[in-house]
């Protein structure tokens, strides 16, 4: 992996096998991912850089935004079965513990309502960026 560290703080330790997979996930998006990804790159939701597929310790976030240190998860239907959801709920805890607050957000909400979800997005990074300073 020519010019990342893997011990660049907001990568939280991940590993060459996360970054690979990440890389791997870029190339799948689902539609309600790409139509998001459309809405939150080049800065356009109050000038912050948003990442996709970005590797944390053991995971990868949809969309980080490591100057706030917000989490942007896609669900899709699978994330509804009980495993998933305590899965899902203990992620949170970890990511948690790196100061990281995680936003879910499901398919149907992100191509039936993206403006809402949009305005979702800006009052909680709004809170956070406040609550930096």
């Amino acid at each position: 992996m020519k010019g990342v560290s893997v011990e660049y703080p907001m990568y939280f330790g991940a590993t060459p096998e996360i970054f690979k997979l990440a890389k791997e996930l870029r190339k799948m998006e689902t539609e309600s991912e790409k139509l998001l990804w459309s809405r939150l790159h080049k800065n356009q939701i109050l000038g912050l850089q948003f990442r996709r597929q970005h590797p944390i310790n053991r995971f990868i976030a949809d969309f980080y935004c490591p100057k706030i240190k917000l989490i942007i998860e896609v669900d899709g239907n699978i994330h509804e079965l009980p495993e998933y959801q305590s899965h899902d709920l203990g992620r949170n805890d970890i990511l948690n513990d790196f100061g990281i607050t995680v936003i879910r957000f499901t398919n149907e909400q992100i191509i039936e309502e993206i403006d809402t979800t949009l305005e979702q997005i800006k009052i909680i990074s709004e809170k956070l960026m406040n609550e930096s300073h």
